[in-house]
């Protein structure tokens, strides 16, 4: 039987062996309550970090304000967002500098602290990662709309 142990006796030694799994195994769909479950919780969670994008939260934060578990909360954004918290949350930030960055009145600086950033390079670090260009090039390149083109 496959994946079942099994146990003989060669020479007064016990030996033990475990028969090979099949190889081709299918994982099942998920059930539909399941899907519906993690739909509502990344629903939940994505709305907190649009609103809180600048605070320092985190994955256990927002697991406990939407009544999941760290992992559920996990696999939500995996499965139904085909992301990671924090790469989610990233990107909302950079969304959100980048259109700061678009208003000439407000330094580097203070879009990095604008956006929940403490260090105005790790920021900078971040905002190059993900949108291409260092935060004062964006803003010299005339931000989205020359990004676009």
């Amino acid at each position: 039987m496959p994946g079942r142990a099994a146990a003989t006796r060669q020479h007064g030694i016990a030996i033990i062996y475990q028969a090979p799994r099949a190889r081709n195994h299918v994982v099942p769909t998920q059930r539909p309550v399941t899907v519906e479950l993690r739909s509502s919780l990344y629903a939940d969670a994505t709305a907190i970090v649009e609103r809180e994008y600048a605070a320092d939260i985190s994955l256990d934060d927002i697991a406990r304000r939407v009544a999941s578990s760290r992992r559920q909360l996990q696999r939500a954004y995996s499965e139904i967002g085909n992301t990671t918290f924090r790469s989610h949350l990233t990107s909302v930030r950079m969304d959100r500098a980048a259109e700061l960055l678009e208003r000439r009145s407000v330094t580097v600086r203070e879009v990095a602290h604008r956006v929940g950033y403490r260090q105005p390079a790790q920021f900078a670090k971040a905002f190059r990662r993900e949108k291409g260009l260092a935060p004062s090039d964006f803003r010299a390149a005339g931000g989205m709309q020359r990004l676009a083109a």
